[in-house]
């Protein structure tokens, strides 16, 4: 697995400064470097369960658009069941009316007039048009049960999606909740101490991002677009599920830079790499956009030398970060140009 050497000075950095800071009885400077470690896993963690929440809410939505579908379908074909029920109820008065009570009422009341008929050979004792009328409710009423059973199929569709996506998101608050007892434990002053930390490297990526950010202004086109309004977003906190404008995730950053050059992308890393075409990683260009995990749970937009603007995760701010074959621990899987 490769790291960005970039990404091992903070951590370094990190080791010094607990060194120089005043130190606390309550844990070790290499505890409390495992902790903020661990703090940040949960937190990456709960940012790949934010956006499989996401995967599984745009599903779906797409599942119940083809459930009203399906539905109203039904309702279309049950008008036309009604009606054609009401024909044969005619017959029913009509023969009743020649033939006398038995046979007129025993059609009346059948639960499925056409199999009465067949089965009583009275298709040859009613005219062509009744004999129609019969083929048409038979053809109608299997065409109703059918799409009938493919509501119920629909439905259970629906609720199993449902299902995924409260686990999802259920699974982001478990994991920040994880972090935040993490910190909760740690003696007040081990607490401050790791969060001075944290405020310094983010003072460090916050500084380095808005130097690259000038990158952007030599990019023309859409991407060039997309690109420079991402970068205004530096510094802005990531939340899950947050599409602007003072707050993001991953995906909701991409899918708002690209709506500003008219490109319309679902709030989704994973469903977005569905939409452009493939570019190999040699053939990179500022503003494609590049995603990361295995199922995709991250994307950014490229900037150029191998680094990329994006909403890492919680407890973080929109950057500007270099990446490799990894980005942490997610692999490197594909861009796509919008």
């Amino acid at each position: 697995m490769k790291f960005s050497l970039r990404w091992l000075r903070p951590f370094l950095a990190l080791v010094l400064a607990i060194t120089l800071l005043p130190t606390s009885s309550a844990a070790p400077s290499a505890d409390l470097v495992a902790i903020r470690a661990e703090v940040e896993r949960l937190q990456e963690d709960a940012a790949e369960a934010g956006e499989n929440a996401q995967a599984a809410k745009i599903q779906l939505a797409r599942l119940k658009s083809q459930l009203e579908s399906v539905r109203q379908e039904a309702d279309v074909q049950k008008a036309s069941v009604d009606s054609i029920e009401k024909s044969l109820s005619a017959i029913a008065v009509a023969r009743y009316k020649s033939t006398g009570l038995g046979e007129g009422l025993e059609l009346l009341f059948s639960s499925d007039p056409s199999l009465y008929l067949s089965a009583a050979g009275s298709l040859e004792d009613v005219t062509r048009k009744q004999s129609l009328e019969l083929r048409k409710y038979a053809t109608a009423k299997q065409r109703l049960d059918a799409t009938s059973l493919t509501v119920s199929d629909k439905v259970r569709l629906v609720q199993a999606a449902e299902a995924r996506y409260r686990a999802q998101a259920a699974q982001v608050e478990a994991k920040l909740a994880q972090a935040e007892k993490l910190l909760s434990k740690l003696e007040k002053a081990d607490r401050e101490k790791i969060l001075k930390l944290q405020a310094m490297d983010a003072a460090e990526r916050q500084r380095y991002s808005k130097e690259q950010a000038k990158l952007a202004n030599a990019v023309s086109g859409r991407a060039g677009t997309a690109l420079r309004y991402a970068v205004q977003q530096i510094g802005d906190n990531y939340v899950w599920g947050a599409a602007g404008p003072v707050r993001w995730d991953c995906s909701g950053l991409t899918m708002r830079s690209f709506q500003q050059s008219g490109v319309r992308l679902p709030h989704s890393s994973r469903a977005q790499f569905g939409y452009g075409r493939s570019i190999s990683r040699n053939n990179l260009q500022a503003g494609d956009l590049v995603f990361f995990g295995t199922p995709i749970s991250h994307v950014g937009i490229y900037i150029g030398k191998n680094k990329m603007v994006h909403a890492p995760r919680p407890g973080a701010k929109v950057q500007i970060a270099e990446f490799g074959t990894y980005f942490g621990r997610k692999k490197y899987v594909g861009a796509r140009r919008l």
